[in-house]
């Protein structure tokens, strides 16, 4: 019973000590230029329209995932829709500066990072496929935008604004010794 006792009051305290450190909310750093929190606002603002329009339809969301003809057929479809909205979803917290623990805003950022790269993939599918593709998917189902390789070139310079948005608001600080 003693040794089961310590086990459990070593893990508690290990976790007591790591949630002190990673869940301990915190104010967001100050943007190292005015322009970089502009470019967050604005990153921000077009994620929110890109949810907003996906998750007006999205019932028939998967179904426009499934007509891209995305390796994983329909079983997948439904899973990156779902993945899709989520990460657009908690992509946003860093870029608005919200209050959180380090920890979350370093996931928060990467996952900003990672919804634009699937969307860079698949538009790029979309267009070196040989497949009929109506839609782009951008917006859900609601607005339906032709698959073009201006798709491609919009993400990559919204890559541009996220790599400016991570520059000025870089998420974790270094403490200077003295």
């Amino acid at each position: 019973m003693a040794k089961t006792t310590t086990f459990f009051i070593a893990g508690l305290l290990a976790y007591t000590g790591a949630m002190i450190v990673l869940a301990q909310p915190t104010a967001a750093p100050i943007s190292k230029s005015k322009e970089s929190r502009i470019v967050s606002f604005a990153l921000a603002g077009l994620l929110v329209f890109m949810v907003v329009a996906q998750l007006f339809t999205f019932e028939d969301f998967p179904d426009v995932i499934a007509g891209m003809w995305l390796p994983g057929g329909e079983a997948l479809a439904t899973v990156l829709a779902a993945s899709i909205v989520s990460t657009e979803v908690f992509a946003l917290p860093f870029l608005l500066g919200i209050r959180l623990s380090v920890a979350m805003r370093v996931v928060s950022m990467v996952l900003g990072w990672l919804v634009i790269a699937a969307w860079i993939a698949v538009s790029l599918w979309q267009n070196i496929t040989a497949n009929f593709i109506s839609n782009t998917g951008i917006l859900g189902d609601t607005i339906s935008l032709p698959v073009g390789w201006w798709s491609v070139f919009v993400f990559v310079a919204i890559g541009v604004l996220m790599a400016w948005a991570s520059w000025g608001m870089w998420p974790i600080t270094g403490k200077a010794s003295k």
